[in-house]
């Protein structure tokens, strides 16, 4: 009994979910408007586009590197996914058709960059983030598109059949079951881990190193895709600033749900938790009217706090593995 107990708390998404639970129920008390459906409403669009852009993230953190371009692809695809809709009438699905092809092609780039040439990641993405948001402000002039169809609209900001669960769920419940069919399910999926375990012993079982670099940072640059076009909707705008403030984010998240930083596991359900407790905690802040700057703090925090349990995390996965 006690062993089936411990085994239920080695999953790396329970610790999360409890401290979720707490916080609700905590901030609940505290403030009963936070449950409210208006407010529901608000706190479910938030984790939706968060979800995907941690995941976008966590593909990435699996093969043992960061996107730091992440925000980026997202931000152009924003930009590109208005403009065709406001300047040339494209139809909204396939504009975010057009969207979904820049995110890939974006990440296929950037990928093979980094696979052919092996200069560090961090440099590459960190490269690729100057070049895609300058691409970013040249075609908005850093001015905002305000083309959005109504439908747009409506997918983002409105409740499922006027419920406070925002239609905005929907794009991430179907990320998130795919990326938890991708790492349990495909080959790719698989050889991402085995890459971002230990890259030796996958070349030398046969893995294309190469390739599946460049499949990870195009299901990233897709994730990131959907999310900016996800905002868009969310915002009723085109900004040239979308995508700006994901970085802390996509990192924070994966690493708080279990993922750990060298590569070789990740956690589906766990990022999703992570996702929850940096919006509750940050909406938390908006209801008690604390003053903006102390979010910033917060976050900060939180990336301390995410690197240390990945850090404790490395510890004990060492020492079990030497007790064996």
């Amino acid at each position: 009994m006690h062993s089936r107990f411990g085994r239920i708390f080695d999953n790396d998404w329970v610790g999360p979910a409890i401290v979720c639970l707490v916080a609700v129920a905590a901030i609940s008390i505290a403030q009963p408007s936070f449950l409210s459906p208006f407010n529901i409403l608000v706190l479910l669009s938030a984790i939706s586009v968060n979800m995907v852009v941690a995941l976008g993230q966590l593909v990435i953190i699996a093969i043992g590197q960061m996107n730091l371009a992440l925000g980026a692809f997202g931000g152009l695809v924003a930009i590109c996914f208005v403009a065709v809709m406001e300047l040339y009438g494209v139809p909204p699905i396939a504009a975010m058709l057009m969207g979904l092809s820049i995110g890939m092609l974006a990440g296929v780039a950037t990928g093979f960059i980094i696979a052919r040439t092996g200069i560090s990641a961090f440099i590459i993405t960190l490269a690729g983030l100057q070049i895609f948001k300058g691409i970013n402000l040249g075609i908005t002039e850093a001015q905002p598109f305000y083309g959005v169809p109504q439908a747009v609209k409506d997918f983002g900001n409105l409740g499922i059949f006027g419920s406070p669960i925002p239609w905005l769920v929907l794009p991430m419940i179907a990320a998130g079951l795919g990326m938890w069919y991708l790492f349990n399910r495909l080959r790719i999926g698989r050889y991402i881990l085995a890459v971002g375990g230990n890259r030796t012993a996958a070349e030398l079982s046969g893995i294309n190193v190469t390739a599946t670099i460049i499949w990870a940072y195009a299901i990233s640059g897709a994730l990131a895709a959907i999310a900016g076009m996800m905002l868009v909707a969310r915002l009723q705008i085109g900004q040239p600033t979308i995508g700006d403030d994901w970085l802390i984010s996509s990192f924070a998240a994966p690493v708080i749900g279990g993922a750990v930083l060298t590569g070789g596991h990740v956690s589906v359900s766990g990022t999703f938790f992570g996702v929850v407790i940096i919006a509750i905690i940050t909406q938390a802040l908006v209801l008690f009217a604390i003053d903006p700057f102390v979010v910033q703090i917060v976050l900060g925090a939180l990336i301390l706090w995410a690197v240390g349990i990945n850090r404790f995390r490395e510890i004990r996965i060492a020492k079990l593995n030497e007790a064996r």
